[in-house]
This record gives structure tokens, C-alpha cells and sequence, in this order.
């Protein structure tokens, strides 16, 4: 289940070796981000890397309405998802999940940040053509 803090990512988006995907898929092959550091700790890794995860200040919501839970979130998911692709950044982070009810419909809203994580500290810019390193923790290239 999706929760607050989530980080979600798109499956083919470079990534260094401390960002490693659930199994789980979330809508537009994009899966959540497995990690145990707290948000400063990743920041400070992937910067000691050399990587950069860009928070965009806005935020942004989508709701989704029905009977069905998991399809609730799912179709919210979905949009936030497609939001942030036509943003063109390629992570999103979950802010908060809701249900509520309106005249007896059941329905959720889900709020985040697009986040964009890249080589480099120029937001777009080329990746330099050497290999893409891990984490500071992680001395391995791949």
C-alpha cells in the first residue's frame, strides 16, 4: 500500500545502486524505491556520489473516486504519475493519502512532489560520459 514518504520511479530511469525498486508495479511501470535512510541521509549520499534528487516545490494532487479501494488508488496513482511524466521528471514523492466520502462515494487524494534524480547538479543536463557510480556506501559501478 502506497503511504506517505513513498518515493516512486520509473522502472528504466538511471539510478545509482542505493536506489533499488520493489517488485511491487505501481500504474505506467513505475515502482517505489526501497530504502532505509532518512530523506537527509539519501540526500547526502547521492550528493557524496555525485548524484542530485531535485524537489519541485509545487505540489500536486489527484483524486479518484469508486467503490474499490485498491482501483481508487491505483487511477489516482496513475494520474500523479502522468502528471509528473508531462512535467518531465522522472521520481515522484508521496506527501499524504486520504480517504474521505461525498454523498455516500467512497474516494481517495493523494498529494506529491515531483522529484527528478539525475548525474550532475545542472537540473537537465548531460550525464558526463563516464559510469554512473552507486552511493557513497556503495563502492560498486554498474
Amino acid at each position: 500500500m502506497i503511504t506517505p514518504g513513498t518515493i516512486l520511479m520509473g522502472k528504466d530511469t538511471l539510478r545509482p545502486q542505493c536506489f533499488q525498486l520493489e517488485d511491487d508495479p505501481y500504474p505506467n511501470a513505475w515502482m517505489s524505491v526501497k530504502h532505509n535512510l532518512s530523506p537527509y541521509e539519501l540526500e547526502k549520499e547521492l550528493t557524496t556520489a555525485g548524484w542530485t534528487f531535485f524537489y519541485m516545490a509545487n505540489a500536486i494532487r489527484a483524486t479518484a473516486f469508486g467503490f474499490d479501494r485498491a482501483k481508487r488508488v491505483h487511477t489516482a496513482l496513475e494520474r500523479l504519475i502522468t502528471n509528473t511524466k508531462h512535467q518531465k521528471h522522472n521520481c515522484l514523492q508521496i506527501d499524504d493519502v486520504a480517504t474521505y466520502s461525498f454523498l455516500g462515494m467512497p474516494y481517495v487524494s493523494i498529494s506529491a512532489h515531483p522529484r527528478h534524480i539525475q548525474r550532475g547538479a545542472v537540473l537537465y543536463g548531460h550525464a558526463p560520459d563516464e559510469s554512473l557510480g552507486g552511493c557513497a556506501k556503495e563502492k560498486k559501478q554498474w
